[in-house]
């Protein structure tokens, strides 16, 4: 708390964190503003967007499908989106890992897409197939972190189960572990109304302030990519995160062979670790034994879990400023 409260006065903190051994929370509290507009601060429930820790929710849908027995994650991934006929050899398995070479949408998108439409993952694969650009290179050859291969997944979740991305993790993950304040949320392709929610703020060193990324324009890329799920997009508190990570100990979603393979590091062709399992960075050092952890940034939110699993401790820190 002497931490926190310190960077918070310093203007260095604006979010809710969350410590837990053994399941039992030891240290909650939440710090500043959810709206600078109204003062209205944010509490242990106040909703963020989650950016890249996003990607371990994805991963699990993926598990899912695999489980039931509608897709493996040996397959190639045009199988399910024919449009990287392109890209052939890739498989589905290589999008979870990192290791499948493709280029970032991000950049390709800033040179070719029309900033005054929002982005769909469909609008993503068609400039793919349009464009054709480059691999960086060839399936498992190296580690490069993927945002294209983790919006490449959400499409396949939806082409292989026949619904919809969120529908697919609220039927499958988040209705399951009864993670009430756990969703996919699109707040500028498909706005609504969401209950103590905290919008994310980025600092404008013109205007010397902090503001909401919308106030930047149309052609910001947090704006014009905001129809884009499965790198980013779910929204959620650290106490529905607190109720996933205790799932992920448990054999209600997942068995032990299937935990293995998300909490473990794979190697590239020339034997090289990667740290990086389905949608979690793995380390294991001699203190702390192995630790799975994921960060994201994205549109003025920071967020990052930390799971000591051999220690059973979590560590959720969620926040919606990011003024750096």
């Amino acid at each position: 708390d002497t931490l926190y409260s310190e960077l918070y006065e310093k203007g260095a903190f604006n979010g809710s964190v969350l410590i837990a051994e053994d399941g039992q929370i030891i240290f909650e509290k939440s710090y500043g503003l959810a709206d600078e507009q109204t003062n209205r601060k944010l509490n242990d429930s106040t909703i963020f967007e989650l950016a890249s820790v996003s990607k371990q929710f994805t991963a699990m849908g993926i598990v899912q499908l695999k489980k039931e027995g509608k897709l493996s994650y040996q397959e190639d991934i045009t199988k399910y989106v024919p449009e990287l006929i392109d890209y052939k050899g890739i498989t589905i398995q290589n999008l979870l890992n990192h290791t499948g070479g493709l280029p970032d949408y991000m950049e390709l998108s800033d040179k070719n897409w029309d900033k005054s439409n929002i982005a769909t993952n469909d609008d993503m694969l068609e400039m793919f197939k349009q464009v054709k650009p480059k691999k960086l290179f060839e399936p498992n050859e190296k580690w490069d972190y993927s945002n294209t291969g983790y919006l490449i997944l959400a499409t396949i979740i939806e082409r292989a189960s026949g619904q919809e991305f969120e529908e697919y993790l609220k039927n499958k993950i988040f209705e399951p572990l009864e993670m009430e304040n756990t969703f996919v949320y699109r707040r500028r392709f498909a706005p609504k109304e969401v209950p103590n929610y905290a919008n994310g703020y980025i600092y404008s060193d013109s205007l010397q302030k902090k503001i909401l990324p919308d106030e930047i324009g149309k052609d910001f890329y947090v704006v014009y990519l905001d129809g884009i799920v499965g790198d980013g997009m779910v929204n959620s508190n650290p106490k529905d995160l607190l109720k996933w990570d205790r799932a992920l100990y448990k054999d209600n979603l997942i068995n032990d062979e299937d935990r293995e393979l998300i909490f473990s590091s794979v190697k590239t062709k020339d034997s090289s670790q990667t740290d990086y399992g389905f949608g979690w960075m793995i380390d294991s050092t001699k203190t702390y034994g192995k630790v799975a952890s994921h960060s994201g940034g994205w549109a003025g939110y920071i967020s990052y879990i930390e799971r000591d699993i051999d220690n059973d401790k979590t560590i959720i820190v969620l926040q919606n400023n990011s003024l750096s």
